[in-house]
């Protein structure tokens, strides 16, 4: 269920970073339980928390990317707040 859940979140990847799942990009989602409260329905459950984990993946790619400063070394990159203003 959790490589699953997994698999389901790495949408969220895909609908924040393109291109995304290139055999040299090191994508990779980790999914955890406790267990501790079992799903009642396994399959509706299971699709509803794949959603909720693409959605939220999806939305920290983009807050990480917004609140993200570039390096304080000479030649760096400049972040999307420094080219976009934030």
């Amino acid at each position: 269920v959790l490589r699953r859940l997994a698999v389901t979140a790495q949408d969220g990847l895909a609908r924040a970073i393109v291109p995304a799942h290139t055999p040299l990009d090191g994508d990779l989602v980790f999914a955890a339980a406790t267990g501790a409260v079992p799903l009642a329905d396994p399959v509706g459950d299971l699709a509803r928390l794949g959603d909720a984990a693409a959605r939220v993946l999806a939305r920290a790619v983009a807050l990480g990317v917004y609140r993200a400063s570039a390096l304080p070394v000479a030649g760096a990159q400049a972040a999307w707040r420094d080219r976009f203003g934030g």
